[in-house]
């Protein structure tokens, strides 16, 4: 295997790589393309580049003379490129044109306008030459346009499988999308989703955090993936208005999501009969931003609490209680909580009503594995103590669950 290389003239680099490999050439399938902006790697050989693409016109006819380097590729990562880089990148990308065709992931990472017309013919080109191209993710910098890229993936819509899409400005482009048949995982991120309309998705697993939401089109992708939809992470804008009209698309459409991550919504009598509707939900993760500020009173609160903890669903094992939201009421939780829970998130256990509520939640269900904090290190001694005879406390990172 090929030693590690961190640092360097890339050409040099380049010479290095080869020889490393010599007879393990095949064992290379992965290769990312950045500039020293993000730094670069060559993954499956562990070769790091922090060092400009600047490669000698002989580095690149040996690459094109070894055909098996580059036809065992598997991922390709492209970044920013410099301008005096364009020439080598655009030589490098049509050698990959060339022998390349077994590429499974292409991750194209803060492409912009200033990029030369032959560097995105030669990544369409790339796209189409592939057999079967199973994800794609797509990071936009200062552009809204695609320049044929996005096109491009009619190619591939019988075998695309999963899409990224970070900071982008949705266009017709995107329409793509709807004819793609394997289509099973969308990941829409910080992007503007004004003309989401345009899409007519159906999907299993669904992300989308902190974009611009048409709540119609949106409640719509609900509706189309219906029984489809397993895995759904919602993020939303602090002033997004109409979550009640998605979270009844949810109820009415969507029963068997297994994994739910929900966050920045009112904790509404709708949301907790949605919860309450998944009879097949095992992780779960919440954050409700209108507690904290008082919108609720007291009594309400206790009582809705309560309502929440006894309607959870008997399926849910994971559970994630993100920021500090509901601690004045975690020990009411707890108190009134049956689901078999084997792992619990809290943002810190510095009350004793609250710890003595989960020692007496752990005799009862004699379930729960594991309590995440994610103050761990400012954990009293004695809380630890107590509570770490009846469940093992650890930091929070530990046993986050993010699909």
């Amino acid at each position: 295997m090929a030693s590690k290389i961190h640092m360097g003239d890339m050409p040099e680099l380049m010479e290095n790589i080869l020889n490393n490999l010599n007879n393990e050439i095949c064992s290379l399938y992965s290769c990312a393309l950045v500039s020293r902006y993000c730094g670069a790697t060559l993954h499956k050989l562990g070769l790091g580049f922090s060092q400009s693409l600047e490669l000698k016109s002989e580095i690149f006819y040996t690459l094109e003379e070894n055909k098996q380097f580059f036809s065992r590729i598997q991922h390709l990562s492209f970044g920013a490129i410099y301008d005096n880089n364009i020439e080598s990148t655009t030589t490098l990308l049509r050698t990959l044109a060339k022998s390349t065709t077994k590429i499974s992931t292409i991750e194209l990472n803060y492409l912009d306008s200033v990029l030369e017309p032959q560097i995105f013919h030669t990544l369409i080109y790339i796209i189409k030459s592939q057999e079967q191209l199973r994800l794609f993710s797509l990071t936009r910098y200062n552009s809204i346009e695609f320049y044929g890229v996005i096109s491009a993936l009619e190619s591939q819509k019988n075998s695309l499988q999963e899409v990224i899409l970070s900071s982008c400005d949705f266009n017709a482009e995107f329409e793509i999308f709807n004819h793609c048949k394997k289509l099973e995982t969308l990941r829409i991120r910080f992007c503007n989703m004004k003309s989401l309309k345009l899409l007519n998705y159906k999907v299993s697993t669904l992300e989308v955090v902190k974009s611009k939401i048409d709540t119609q089109s949106m409640a719509l992708i609900f509706e189309k993936s219906g029984i489809l939809l397993q895995r759904l992470k919602l993020v939303l804008y602090e002033e997004f208005q109409d979550e009640l009209l998605l979270l009844e698309a949810l109820k009415s459409f969507c029963p068997n999501i297994i994994y739910l991550n929900i966050q920045r919504i009112g904790f509404s009598t709708q949301l907790v009969e949605l919860i309450g509707n998944l009879q097949k939900l095992q992780f779960l993760t919440l954050w409700c931003n209108n507690v904290d500020a008082g919108d609720i009173p007291e009594e309400v609160m206790k009582l809705r609490v309560i309502q929440f903890s006894e309607i959870l669903p008997l399926t849910l094992q994971y559970f994630n209680l993100e920021g500090t939201w509901l601690e004045p009421y975690t020990d009411i939780l707890f108190n009134h909580c049956n689901a078999p829970l084997k792992k619990m998130l809290i943002y810190r256990l510095n009350n004793e009503r609250i710890s003595k509520a989960l020692v007496e939640f752990c005799i009862r269900n004699k379930t729960l594995n594991y309590v995440g904090v994610d103050g761990y290190l400012f954990l009293d001694d004695n809380t630890k103590k107590e509570v770490e005879n009846y469940v093992e406390l650890v930091p929070y990172k530990y046993i986050v669950v993010d699909y």
